[in-house]
């Protein structure tokens, strides 16, 4: 009998997990889109042409736009729809929804105004109990073309934490286990602040000593803030932290880091976002996380200075220039 994962969310991470989780016979795989043009466009393509192109969708991938039918008899399903989006899908899918199963969370940002975490919607949400968080530098691009990666999967629940890693481990994505969801969940939302950041350094052409230095300070920010919420400080040492923060400011396929670099390069913030064809949490995540940061006095310089960029109209530049120009120092507890 094959075990039975229904994704929720036909993006590029949807559809490369289902891709993972279809190289193994032994699964069943439905992936779910919540627009019937995405799905017919994917079943007569048999490829997500706009989002990965030239990597095919095997017909074991069954596809569909039917909520009931998708989680009928599902063992896991696995819920890849963009925390901007999370709260307003689910609530018009729940009265369709025909599996109690776990719910495993890929989203990474935090919920504007309510400051939940996409396993707190999905809890609220839909009622359901067992949840988990898969998190790291895995950019679909990659995983849906069968590049080494390397991730981590956490949840309160560690049993169903080791089942998700069994069932998601293959000889090209290695799953790590860890018992501190809040942490991955914060550290896979605050990583793309600082990806913002980084576009930016990169867009005002500031080199490799510039971002270095912004990468290691970010991080003091990303951990700074996790702890004061309860999570583990060497979650953020981790692939969810230290490993995805690495590979948002520096990958081509980054979508935080771009937009950033084109606000650098002197575009509004609002152009950039309208031509987009895929979200970049980090715009959202930037102002929620700077509103609770006001709010509970955590000290977090790098991402009020992405704040006033996307959302006040503060120059770039002036932006790093007030950075540099702090009071000094100690680098131990320093901002």
């Amino acid at each position: 009998m094959r075990t039975s994962f229904t994704v929720l969310g036909a993006g590029a991470w949807g559809t490369a997990v289902a891709l993972l989780l279809a190289s193994d016979p032994r699964h069943r795989v439905i992936l779910w889109s919540a627009r019937e043009e995405n799905a017919r466009d994917l079943r007569e393509r048999r490829e997500n042409v706009r989002l990965l192109p030239g990597v095919p969708i095997p017909e074991s991938v069954e596809l569909t736009t039917d909520v009931a039918q998708a989680t009928a008899g599902a063992d896991l399903l696995v819920a890849a729809v963009p925390t901007v989006y999370l709260r307003e899908t689910l609530t018009r899918i729940r009265p369709h929804l025909q599996s109690e199963a776990p719910i495993l969370s890929l989203a990474k940002g935090l919920e504007i105004d309510t400051f939940l975490r996409p396993t707190e919607i999905l809890t609220q949400i839909l009622g359901v109990e067992r949840v988990a968080v898969l998190s790291g530098p895995s950019h679909a691009e990659e995983v849906s073309r069968g590049l080494p990666t390397s991730v981590v999967v956490a949840s309160r629940d560690l049993e169903l934490a080791r089942w998700i890693q069994t069932h998601f481990s293959t000889d090209r994505f290695r799953v790590y286990t860890n018992p501190d969801p809040v942490g991955v969940e914060l550290a896979g939302a605050l990583k793309n602040v600082i990806g913002l950041a980084a576009g930016i350094s990169d867009g005002l052409g500031f080199g490799d000593n510039a971002k270095s230095a912004l990468l290691a300070r970010g991080l003091v920010e990303m951990t700074r803030f996790g702890t004061a919420f309860g999570a583990e400080a060497r979650t953020f040492a981790g692939l969810a932290g230290l490993g995805d923060l690495i590979t948002t400011c520096v990958s081509r396929h980054g979508r935080n880091r771009r937009v950033g670099e084109r606000i650098g390069q002197g575009e509004r913030p609002d152009a950039v976002l309208g031509g987009m064809t895929m979200v970049a949490e980090g715009v959202y995540t930037a102002r929620s996380v700077h509103q609770r940061a006001v709010q509970m006095g955590v000290d977090m310089p790098i991402t009020a200075e992405v704040y006033h960029v996307l959302y006040e109209g503060k120059n770039p530049r002036t932006a790093v220039n007030d950075l540099m120009l702090r009071s000094p120092k100690g680098e131990e507890g320093g901002t």
